[in-house]
């Protein structure tokens, strides 16, 4: 056994390293990788089981202790250790490689693990955020880790473009693919050395032992589990075979994944940040596959190796992994391995309160970039999305959620995607900001749909002044100048609400508009920045005031009932660098003596 457990390392370092110099994405190539060690493997597992009952057999009474639990079932003392994963290197070099995990120091060490086989999403994100919050407040470091091994899924550009959103969002992170760190790799399908050792590991201490059961035989032992009411696990003959029918299988090259084998009548306890103590029972759950046929292995083997040799010492992510936990929690313990210190978020819901998808609009941090919403709005949103730090306060900068940000006040109910609130927020974002960066960002919009000459004009300052504090999405800055540039008097007159003006006297406004117009006043109140002064003199000669004379007269200015001050689009209209499109006042007289006939009696 121990000549043919060398064996299987050798190939499997091979092929490791092979791997290592290919495109990670390459599903041959894994697929190559794993298979090959998958089956280097065979011919050292089939004797592990054998060989642990007769270490428990043969070991003292006092040490037998720790190695049979009450059940009846063997199961290793489990001791805290500690190491740092480093590669073999080339296949010419040792046989093993060194897979340890990192001294525990104190620094807290987060992470955030997307799959690269979609876009990502924002559940995805209020993850990396509340990690990054929690390793920024703890003065820790964040890890990017690529799950790739889905081969049919994972793309290049999903891994770029998630990259691309997490650095839109400013969520730098200390270790990952593209920065490396001391405890790569940090793609999954760059890691298939380290799995595979570990997995001999669990086969030769009896934790872990082949499984030839066909699909066909699993189907059975389910529909007859459901039958009977009786939740689904794997109870097949694999878990108690002899040494011999292994290796007779093993011989005739049967197809087979490796289980892990649960202990019998244990209770398995986490203290979750987040929801407290939570247990589970082992007899709930069967023997569980940690590599598959293919040679492949299994998300929760992975999640487990990859923490523990990364040095993960907290795991923050949603609720819907809760169930994994007890998976993980046993591969740690058999591998003697210390668990990181869980905490499960609440699940993201639409307004309808099911799950948020894209029915609901956009969900990707992309598309909102993409519609116009600002990082910091995204941060500050999503934030308080199941967290916030006891007060009223809903606008915060970076820095001071960094401050305030702790685990004890995430929420455990789920919490609502609304896209009013995102809306509202991102308006106030854009208030906030500097001019020079409000003028900056608008102007650019501005430019693009042909309302600006360029982003520093006068018009462009204007502009911006005069519509960034009714917008809430910055794309909407072209609709709202593109209606002040307008006048849409002729397709207004016929409305209910502005026949009402119409009605009352609006002739006599009109009169004193175009007089003034024509006298030049009206110009000159304009240039001075005294249009109120020109029209508190209009009203006093007409004997009006209030709404019976300010609405009149941004009617007959503007042509419409609403928009921003009307001695401001007025000065806009002749600001320099102005876009042809613009209907100048003079136009707009012409147009107002045109359409006289809508209120002369």
């Amino acid at each position: 056994p121990l000549v043919a457990r060398r064996g299987a390392l050798l190939c499997i370092q091979r092929a490791s390293t092979a791997h290592s110099y290919a495109s990670p994405f390459s599903a041959s190539h894994r697929m190559s990788a794993f298979t090959l060690s998958a089956h280097a493997l065979t011919g050292a597992v089939a004797l592990g089981r054998a060989t642990w009952r007769r270490r428990v057999a043969a070991a003292p009474a006092s040490t037998r202790s720790h190695l049979v639990d009450r059940s009846g079932g063997t199961r290793r003392a489990v001791a805290p250790v500690r190491c740092v994963a480093t590669n073999a290197g080339t296949a010419a070099r040792a046989e093993k490689i060194d897979i340890k995990v990192p001294e525990r120091d104190g620094t807290v060490r987060v992470r955030f693990a997307p799959s690269p086989t979609g876009n990502l999403h924002v559940g995805g994100a209020r993850t990396a955020l509340f990690n990054w919050l929690y390793a920024k407040n703890m003065g820790g470091k964040l890890i990017l880790r690529v799950e790739d091994t889905d081969t049919a899924r994972s793309t290049k550009e999903s891994e770029d473009a998630m990259v691309r959103d997490l650095q839109w969002m400013g969520l730098n992170w200390d270790e990952g693919p593209d920065v490396g760190g001391p405890y790569g790799p940090y793609r999954q399908s760059e890691r298939g050395a380290i799995y595979m050792q570990l997995a001999l590991q669990l086969v030769d201490d009896g934790h872990a032992y082949p499984c030839f059961c066909t699909d066909k035989e699993l189907t059975m032992m389910k529909e007859e589990q459901e039958a009977k009411k009786l939740p689904p696990k794997y109870t097949g003959r694999w878990s108690t075979a002899t040494p011999e029918e292994v290796a007779e299988e093993m011989a005739k090259g049967t197809p087979c994944t490796y289980r892990f084998r649960v202990p019998a009548g244990e209770r398995i306890e986490i203290d979750d940040m987040i929801r407290g103590k939570v247990g589970w029972d082992t007899d709930t759950l069967g023997d569980f596959v940690l590599l598959r046929s293919s040679g492949l292995p299994v998300y929760n083997f992975c999640v487990a190796v990859d923490d523990a040799t990364m040095g993960i010492t907290h795991v923050l992510r949603a609720e819907e992994h809760l169930p994994n936990t007890l998976r993980q929690a046993l591969v740690y313990d058999a591998l003697k391995f210390p668990r990181p210190i869980f905490g499960h978020m609440s699940l993201i819901l639409a307004p309808d309160r099911s799950k948020l998808s894209k029915r609901h609009g956009a969900t990707s941090v992309g598309q909102f970039k993409d519609q116009g919403y600002l990082r910091q709005t995204m941060i500050n949103y999503l934030s308080l999305l199941g967290w916030n730090d006891g007060t009223e306060q809903e606008i915060y900068d970076t820095a001071e959620l960094v401050s305030k940000f702790g685990v004890e006040r995430i929420n455990k109910s789920p919490a609502v995607f609304d896209v009013v609130k995102l809306n509202w927020m991102n308006g106030q974002h854009i208030r906030l900001m500097p001019q020079e960066d409000q003028v900056a960002m608008v102007g650019a919009v501005l430019v693009k749909e042909g309302l600006a000459a360029s982003v520093d004009s006068p018009f462009t300052a204007k502009a911006v002044e005069l519509c960034a504090n009714g917008i809430e999405l910055v794309q909407a800055a072209s609709s709202e100048v593109r209606a002040i540039l307008e006048y849409p008097l002729k397709e207004n007159v016929e409305d209910e609400k502005m026949k009402k003006i119409l009605d009352d006297d609006f002739g006599e406004i009109a009169d004193a508009v175009v007089a003034g117009f024509e006298s030049g006043d009206l110009a000159a109140a304009v240039a001075k920045g005294e249009f109120k002064g020109w029209i508190n003199g209009v009203g006093k000669g007409l004997n009006r005031k209030g709404k019976r004379l300010f609405m009149p007269v941004r009617v007959a200015l503007t042509g419409r009932m609403q928009g921003p001050d009307v001695g401001e689009v007025l000065g806009l209209l002749v600001a320099e660098g102005a876009p042809a499109s613009a209907v100048l006042l003079a136009n707009r007289i012409e147009a107002l003596k045109a359409e006289s006939a809508a209120w002369t009696k």
